[in-house]
């Protein structure tokens, strides 16, 4: 059914951040703190941070900086990411940028062979497929900035596992077995012992915790300008990649607007570019706010949500890059009657064939991690990192420990040309000097009257789809618990093709879908690892929840 009643979805400008808070929410603070990450030691650093007088800033760099050790499939300090941050003594909602950045000798046809075809090995694989690293300096930017407690003190934990070391689970040694052929060097000793590791035993990471002593104690001086810049790019040149010291010396963190919008009387404040995430939450919203999708038929609802998602995506290979390279008109592309455009053409009894909407305008993780953290001040903190692909580039720069990320999979190697992912995309996320790549990453706010919801996910292309699917159980009602295990589907444009999580469609729904024209594809294992908290005022009680899928905690503070 269509309904008639009408949402509003706005960018705002640097001067209005006040309008994304309300009086009310202003005198209030939870009764307790919480944190939600992938692994229950990097959760129990943060507990610990919040419970020795730390807030949920000084929690999420102790978060980060651990799984940068206990999770190296997902993040790290050869890494970036990106953290939502709602500061409540301040009330002021900012997102801060961490993401990596190209080479100053990168350029757009670097990853391609001489007939001109994408060398995808080139851009998974050894340094040469390295951006230069945000995290470092996004922890020290968020501590300083933000936080409470000495960088020191965020960092202990951390340092303590990579000098004694941790024990593999099943999840580590399902990435590990995923990337073990691309493992060279120290990556190789490290992450498989030299030749296999088994459950249980211990992954010490020694030069890794003279890395993080290292930044801690001089707010990664050393990392970007010092003795351990030259190391890092003595190690890449070395090994084939294109790094100099003065992309480390010129690497800045950039504080940014995010986005706001509004779906059924609930505020989305999420990711603005160069994360793509934001938008494309935002305009599958507003395509959706024209349907009454809690009466939907299972099928009418799975469909239309499709058609939002393809759509969305499309916008997101078309038009998407990183702003300060591009000229992106961001305000139409979140506005209604933009999105009525979009909509124009979706039938119900109908799939639109991707390539019949009007597509790019060319001339002829698989893994992340996401944590979420909420204080007793009211502070709140929702963080997406990355290292790209499962280990990254599978390559620790010698006698670092950092093992490098593999972003710049993530540019456009040449237009049509899918990433890792399946992603396409054009000339506004081509290969530059010093520009960011486009992400998926979407950490995210969500907020209505007495509900106030913090949520992400991993996933690669998937993971805009993850939230607004767990999105609409927050609309819904939903406990934290039901946003982290709902069955997920994804569409993402090209290629054309619906897929679904084992078991997430019946046999009837799919062969209804079919009927409609969607080519399905079931995922052979489940994906996504999201972690999210709920901090409901009306009952006065805080909620934590890890996906089923992974080994995460979430854990409220004692």
């Amino acid at each position: 059914m269509i309904k008639k009643i009408r949402t509003e979805v706005w960018f705002l400008p640097l001067l209005c951040l006040f309008i994304l808070t309300t009086p009310s929410q202003s005198q209030e603070i939870p009764p307790t703190g919480a944190v939600a990450s992938a692994h229950p030691l990097a959760t129990r650093a943060g507990l610990n941070i919040l419970n020795s007088g730390g807030n949920a800033f000084d929690a999420a760099v102790a978060v980060a900086s651990s799984l940068a050790v206990v999770e190296p499939y997902s993040s790290g300090i050869g890494g970036g990411g990106f953290f939502l941050v709602f500061d409540n003594k301040k009330k002021s909602y900012v997102f801060i940028d961490a993401r990596e950045t190209a080479p100053g000798a990168a350029f757009p046809d670097m990853y391609l062979k001489k007939d001109g075809k994408f060398d995808r090995l080139k851009s998974l694989n050894g340094p040469l497929a390295a951006g230069i690293p945000g995290l470092p300096a996004g922890l020290v930017h968020l501590s300083k900035k933000y936080g409470k407690k000495s960088l020191s003190d965020c960092f202990k934990e951390a340092i303590d596992l990579a000098e004694n070391g941790f024990e593999v689970g099943p999840r580590y040694l399902r990435m590990a077995g995923f990337r073990k052929k691309s493992f060279v060097g120290e990556a190789k000793e490290i992450f498989l012992g030299g030749t296999d590791l088994s459950l249980g035993e211990r992954i010490v990471q020694k030069d890794l915790a003279s890395t993080l002593r290292s930044i801690a104690s001089d707010n990664a001086s050393s990392f970007y300008n010092g003795s351990l810049a030259d190391r890092l790019v003595s190690g890449v040149k070395q090994h084939g990649g294109i790094w100099d010291k003065s992309d480390l010396s010129s690497y800045s963190v950039i504080e940014r607007v995010p986005l706001y919008g509004k779906y059924e009387g609930v505020k989305i404040i999420s990711a603005p570019l160069p994360s793509s995430g934001g938008i494309v939450l935002l305009q599958s919203l507003n395509i959706l706010r024209n349907y009454e999708l809690g009466i939907l038929q299972e099928t009418d609802r799975i469909h239309v949500i499709t058609e939002a998602m393809r759509r969305a995506y499309r916008d997101r290979a078309d038009f998407l890059g990183d702003p300060d390279y591009n000229d992106i008109d961001v305000k139409k592309m979140i506005s209604l009657r933009y999105a009525d455009q979009l909509a124009s053409d979706i039938k119900m009894g109908q799939a639109t064939p991707s390539d019949s909407l009007k597509g790019l305008t060319i001339d002829k993780g698989k893994d992340t991690t996401h944590f979420s953290v909420l204080d007793k001040e009211g502070n709140r903190v929702a963080a997406t990192l990355s290292i790209n692909y499962p280990f990254g580039a599978s390559f620790v720069v010698p006698g670092t420990g950092v093992l490098l990320n593999n972003e710049m999979d993530d540019f456009s190697a040449s237009p049509l040309a899918p990433n890792a992912y399946g992603l396409v995309g054009n000339h506004a996320n081509s290969i530059q000097p010093g520009k960011r790549p486009l992400s998926s990453m979407t950490p995210t706010f969500l907020e209505s009257n007495d509900r106030i919801g913090i949520i992400g996910t991993p996933g690669g292309s998937r993971i805009i789809s993850m939230v607004l699917i767990s999105s609409l159980e927050f609309v819904d009602g939903k406990l934290p618990a039901a946003w982290v295990k709902k069955e997920r589907f994804h569409h993402q444009y090209m290629p054309d093709i619906l897929q679904f999580e084992k078991d997430a469609f019946s046999p009837s729904l799919q062969q209804e879908l079919e009927r409609r024209g969607h080519e399905l594809k079931e995922v052979d294992r489940k994906y996504g690892n999201m972690h999210a908290i709920l901090w409901d005022k009306s009952r006065g009680k805080v909620y934590a929840a890890s996906d089923p899928r992974g080994e995460g905690l979430a854990d409220l503070q004692k």
